[in-house]
């Protein structure tokens, strides 16, 4: 038998976190008014897998109505005592494009230490498209960390912004293949002679699976 909005409240209501966690699953099936509604119920449980699992879902969720869920995604950022699932948070608002959670994301960056939220949020803020995001960006490109600078360069890409050109043009020379990788994806978001000839020279790099990624951007331009 299909779920039911019924059914799944049962479920959210057992105390049996495994029960609750699936009953989070099932609300993948229900209407999206119903399921933003659940899902809510969800975000705020006791167990930190089942909070996980609702604030993630939410981000998928499709024809949402992101600024309803603006106050809780906000309060789970910030209050939420579970890294994890302060992440899914910044997740969710970039994913909504919830620009007016920008602020937050922004002090989030500046004040949580917590390794994996400064992470989302650098991921983040390329789906989020707001350029003010340009500056936090830049200060990630130069953390020093290959994982953190791997994504600021895919959210300067994504952001589309012209002063990220030249910092990500630094980029082309970088050691790790992975990052040479993200490069191409970024410059191929901006049309301009030295984000092309930036690709150009990247599809005779020496990792076989970078020259192949520029090689595929040169033909699709």
């Amino acid at each position: 038998m299909s779920p039911t909005p019924e059914t799944v409240q049962a479920l959210l209501n057992s105390d049996d976190f495994g029960e609750r966690l699936r009953g989070v699953n099932q609300i993948r099936t229900l209407e999206t008014a119903i399921a933003s509604e659940l899902l809510q119920k969800a975000a705020t449980d006791q167990n930190t897998r089942v909070r996980y699992a609702a604030i993630s879902q939410l981000a998928n969720l499709e024809g949402v109505d992101g600024a309803a869920l603006l106050p809780m995604l906000r309060n789970t950022l910030v209050n939420d005592p579970e890294p994890d699932v302060q992440a899914a948070a910044a997740d969710a608002l970039g994913a909504l494009k919830l620009t007016e959670a920008f602020e937050d994301l922004k002090t989030a960056y500046e004040t949580n230490p917590e390794w994996l939220v400064t992470f989302s949020i650098v991921a983040a803020l390329g789906e989020l498209g707001d350029t003010r995001g340009f500056e936090i960006l830049q200060s990630a490109l130069e953390s020093g960390n290959e994982l953190l600078v791997t994504a600021a360069i895919g959210s300067l890409g994504e952001l589309k912004d012209d002063r990220a050109l030249p910092l990500l043009l630094g980029f082309v020379a970088a050691d790790d293949w992975q990052i040479r990788h993200r490069v191409i994806q970024a410059l191929s978001q901006f049309d301009t002679p030295e984000a092309k000839a930036a690709i150009a020279q990247l599809s005779q790099d020496k990792s076989h699976i970078v020259a192949e990624a520029a090689k595929q951007h040169m033909n699709l331009s």
